[in-house]
This record gives C-alpha cells, sequence and structure tokens, in this order.
C-alpha cells in the first residue's frame, strides 16, 4: 500500500470515528433531556420574540390571536386560533406557511363555518373516517344545550371554505356538568376520548367508540382534580406507552402557566409530573427569554405533533409548545376580551 492511499484511509477512519462519537454524545445529550423531563418532571424553555401577531383589517379591530392548535401535513404548517375583535367577538382563523419565519406575514383566513360564536379549535385527521375534524366550543339557538362541543369536517384542510357547517357533539348536556370548555379530543385503538375543563379545578372526560364517533359518548366522568383552570390539552408521548395531559393554571410563577400529568391509559389515573407553582411544566420560572420581553405567561397553547392523526403522538425527545403570552403591563386595565394575546414557540433550553 502506497503512503498516499494509506494516508487517506486513516484519514477516512478518523473522521468516521470522530462522526460516530459526535452522534453518540448529542443523542446522548437528547436522550438526558427527555429522561429529565419525563421522569423527573425538570423542564427548561426559551423563546424568542412572537412569531404570529393578530390581523390588521380594515374593516375591524383585531384585539388578539389565541388558542392555537396546528398540525404539519403535506410540508406545510396548518394553523387554527381563535380571534377575538371588536365586531364579532369569537371567531377561528386559518393561516398556512411552509417555514416559522413565514408565520407573521401568511394570510389570515376566518373559517365561514359558523356564522356565531365560536372558538378554542383543535384539528385532527381521523384516519378511520378519513376526514379532517375541527372540534370546537360554539354556541347556536337551535342546539340543545346550546353552547357546547362541536364539530366539523373537511376533505381538504388546505381549503379554508371547505369545512362542513358545524354540529354539536352531544344531544343533550350531561347531567352532572354544570360548566364545560376547551373541548380536547385524543383516540386509542378502540375510543375516542373527549377531555375538557369546568374552571374549577377539575378535568372531565367522556368516551365513544371510534366506529361510532363522532357520535354516542358516555356521561363525562370527572378525570384530574387539582389546582388547574382550562385548556387541558392531551397527548401521546412516543416510545413511551405513556400519555402527557397538559393544563392551565392560574397565579403562579405569571398569572398564566402550564401544568403537566402523565397516565398510562387515557381512561388512568394523571399523576403530577410537573405540577407545582415553582416546579411547573412551563412559567415564567422556567422560560428564558431570547429577544424583547413581550409576556409574563404560558397560556392557552398547542404541543408541535410528531403526526396529525387522531392518536396525537408527540415526541418527548423534541419538545416544542406553541403558546398564547402577554405582559402584565399590555392586560392591565382591560377586559378578557381586549387583552392583546400574540402567540410565540418554547423551545427546549439545553
Amino acid at each position: 500500500m502506497n503512503a498516499i492511499r494509506y494516508e487517506y484511509l486513516v484519514g477516512v477512519l478518523v473522521l468516521t470515528i470522530v462522526g460516530s462519537q459526535t452522534a453518540a454524545a448529542t443523542e446522548t445529550t437528547i436522550d438526558r433531556l427527555s429522561k429529565r423531563q419525563m421522569q423527573m418532571g425538570e423542564f427548561n424553555w426559551k423563546t424568542g420574540p412572537p412569531l404570529v401577531l393578530p390581523a390588521d383589517r380594515r374593516d375591524e379591530s383585531c384585539f388578539s390571536i389565541k388558542d392555537p392548535s396546528i398540525v404539519h401535513y403535506d410540508h406545510r404548517w396548518h394553523l387554527f386560533c381563535t380571534v377575538r375583535a371588536a365586531k364579532r367577538t369569537h371567531t377561528i382563523e386559518y393561516l398556512t406557511f411552509t417555514d416559522w419565519k413565514d408565520a407573521g406575514t401568511a394570510k389570515h383566513h376566518i373559517l365561514r363555518l359558523h356564522s356565531g360564536y365560536f372558538c378554542a379549535p383543535q384539528v385532527f385527521y381521523f384516519t378511520p373516517g378519513s376526514k379532517w375534524y375541527l372540534i370546537c366550543q360554539a354556541s347556536d339557538p337551535s342546539w340543545q344545550p346550546n353552547y357546547q362541543a362541536a364539530w366539523s369536517t373537511t376533505d381538504d384542510i388546505a381549503d379554508p371554505n371547505s369545512w362542513s357547517k358545524l354540529t354539536p357533539l352531544f344531544e343533550h348536556k350531561p347531567a352532572n356538568v354544570n360548566a364545560w370548555l376547551d373541548f380536547w379530543v385524543i383516540c386509542d385503538e378502540t375510543k375516542a376520548h373527549l377531555f375538557f375543563s369546568s374552571l374549577d379545578g377539575r378535568m372531565w372526560r367522556a368516551e365513544a367508540k371510534l366506529t361510532e364517533f363522532p357520535h354516542g359518548w358516555s356521561e363525562p366522568v370527572v378525570a384530574l382534580t387539582g389546582d388547574v383552570f382550562e385548556a387541558s390539552h392531551t397527548y401521546r408521548l412516543k416510545g413511551l406507552s405513556k400519555y402527557l395531559t397538559l393544563i392551565e393554571a392560574q397565579n403562579g410563577q405569571g398569572w398564566r402557566y402550564y401544568k403537566a400529568y402523565l397516565a398510562d391509559r387515557l381512561d388512568g389515573t394523571w399523576e403530577p409530573l410537573a405540577a407545582e407553582k415553582d416546579k411547573a411544566f412551563a412559567s415564567m420560572k422556567n422560560v428564558r427569554k431570547t429577544g424583547a420581553h413581550w409576556t409574563d405567561s404560558v397560556s392557552h397553547g398547542e404541543l408541535i405533533r410528531d403526526g396529525y392523526d387522531q392518536k396525537l403522538q408527540v415526541d418527548p425527545q423534541d419538545l416544542r409548545f406553541l403558546f398564547q403570552g402577554v405582559t402584565d403591563r399590555e392586560r392591565q386595565g382591560k377586559q378578557y376580551g381586549e387583552i392583546p394575546w400574540r402567540l410565540g414557540i418554547l423551545e427546549p433550553d439545553l
């Protein structure tokens, strides 16, 4: 073997070893992060500037954009949010973009699937029925009860005009529920599970067979109790055979913040993971701002999913949280509907 070829082979071997060691080190860092989060409940985040602002419409002042639900499908992000405005107080808006750097300039489309009050969307693809579903809370005088969970479907998530008219999820309000809001559907292999909160420290759950969805709901039962408020969102953890529930709380390290709970089954017992004011999933204590100060709260948000179907899977090694935020100064003296919420993302602070 000549000297030049020998030196070439040695160089290739060294680069291979160094590359393998670097990959192993990266995997070890990610594994440690996942273990610290999902076993010890230790979360640390960073956030940059807000990415999505309320639309500036000529005919109507929009106070805020909030309550995001997002999926990545066909190489694009599809974002659905609540809009609070001066004339029409609660509507759902759709935006789409390929890269987060373009989110702030994406066109805002008001969905035309309901003429009255509707907000707090959740979007997923229901594989057994081959349809996209939008779940939200809505009100209509012809429904019984007038205010409740509702659903709409489409074959084309990218067409904001293709959604069907909203239909109520329940024929009658359950007798054991006095208040309900922020409806959230997640499915396992056989059932759809509907979660919602009641603003009194309780999260509820109802279930329906997949073959009957979106109908056939059981009477709701209390699934979780604690110092929690609203906006409970539940996900399947990839590779861990566990489920994660995030739920918003009040007056911890920040006006609004998020707690986290784990369960082995969707109808199982939810155990606290990061559910204390000083040890939360996301609050002003464990969020580091990398840009200008724009929020003092971590409010109603959605984890970035690893997929887009009804199982709502997230990757515990790649958690990112799209949330609504506002500073205490900006919300001071305003009615809730006039608070200027904007959307930003939490990413792990390694």
